[in-house]
């Protein structure tokens, strides 16, 4: 049977609502003439690690800023625990955030930075020294509660926002791309301590960022976004490997995008031409039929290369190699098609090939659930899309 993309992730979304903590229903932000947020629909449940994700001027930001309290929807309403709190101010939510400007005060102590929120709400000093030093453990800083934020590595003072922004037990902690301020090293052990830190504390976390391998690390589930509207959600797994449209599937990754005609439709298998070759497609949107324009997607590490035409039940197109680049782990080949369509190959270790240089011919091919069929919606199928 094929789904619908969009009545699928409505569903998903519905069955949750009982353990949702924020509801974002059917919210529009607008500056002006400009929309930045365009009815954007959907739950964030309790005690998941939710990301936003999508280019600079998506509307991600904007997003969590109302969720903050910090802008005002134009329409709709956010919930949060149930509650509507679209006009109440940021101070009164049960939620806290966490830019990428740690904002630390440089003349306390680590244990008073973290301190000043229960301090704030006149709770018993037992009751805060007990706080401090379990998020303290939490964070992996236990040694360092003396030392002012000035003799701390950007990571550790990261930790520290994050102990502080969780010491008052919020609902959710929203995350405005706090590791962009990170060299890479350091970003990627930090994906994993966030990872670490928001399972033993069971708080949802809101993140937002731009960088794909973020989002695919930390998630359960991604909200991918572009010029205000959500594209799709779910987990890392359907966002790579089932992404709902084009945009998604160039954004997240690599992708091989092959512009195609459909043919025919039977059950969930679609019939297609594409790059002047003839084979069949998985099928996930019942509104693609005969006669459309659609893209075929591809991951990179999907396609299989040989000189020799394969047999038996897989797609092929015919390439010619037009740059080969050493990236360690695979080799990048980059093709291109008679139909003038680019291809992006990851040939590993394992594939016996002969010495391969630009201006050799050869097949790429692949096994029918590796590709997805998409609706060709605008000019970003004419090449293969790449990021």
């Amino acid at each position: 049977m094929r789904l619908n993309i969009e009545a699928l992730n409505d569903a998903k979304e519905l069955s949750g609502l009982e353990n949702t903590v924020i509801e974002i229903s059917h919210v529009s932000k607008q500056f002006g003439g400009f929309k930045a947020v365009d009815d954007a629909n959907f739950g964030i449940r309790q005690g998941e690690f939710f990301s936003m994700l999508g280019p600079s001027g998506c509307g991600k930001t904007t997003t969590l800023r109302m969720i903050a309290g910090f802008e005002q929807p134009t329409s709709g309403e956010v919930r949060l625990d149930g509650k509507d709190v679209s006009k109440v101010p940021p101070y009164k939510r049960n939620v806290n955030t966490v830019f990428q400007n740690y904002a630390l005060f440089p003349h306390m102590t680590v244990f008073d930075n973290i301190a000043f929120g229960p301090r704030s709400t006149k709770a018993p000093k037992g009751e805060i020294a007990g706080r401090v030093k379990e998020m303290l453990e939490i964070v992996h800083l236990a040694d360092f509660a003396e030392r002012r934020p000035t003799q701390l590595s950007g990571g550790q003072q990261q930790r520290v926002a994050l102990a502080r922004a969780l010491v008052n037990y919020p609902s959710a902690l929203l995350l405005d791309e706090p590791l962009g301020a990170l060299d890479l090293k350091l970003r990627q052990t930090m994906q994993l301590e966030l990872k670490r830190i928001q399972r033993e504390v069971g708080i949802t976390f809101v993140f937002v960022t731009h960088d794909q391998e973020e989002a695919l690390t930390m998630s359960d589930r991604i909200a991918v976004m572009n010029a205000g509207r959500v594209e799709q959600i779910g987990t890392p797994e359907e966002i790579y490997h089932q992404p709902a449209t084009v945009f998604v599937a160039g954004f997240i990754g690599v992708a091989n995008l092959i512009p195609a005609a459909v043919v025919a439709v039977t059950g969930d298998l679609a019939t297609v031409d594409a790059a002047g070759h003839r084979f069949g497609v998985p099928v996930t949107d019942e509104s693609i039929k005969p006669a459309d324009s659609a893209v075929v997607m591809v991951r990179p590490e999907r396609l299989h290369i040989s000189l020799d035409r394969p047999t038996g039940d897989l797609a092929a197109v015919e390439a010619t190699v037009e740059e080969l680049v050493f990236q360690g782990p695979v080799l990048r080949a980059s093709l291109r098609t008679a139909a003038g369509t680019e291809l992006v190959a990851h040939i590993g270790p394992e594939d016996a090939l002969p010495m391969l240089r630009p201006g050799d011919r050869l097949w790429a091919s692949w096994v029918l659930d590796a590709a997805c069929l998409l609706r060709s919606v605008d000019t970003t199928a004419e090449t293969a899309l790449v990021s």
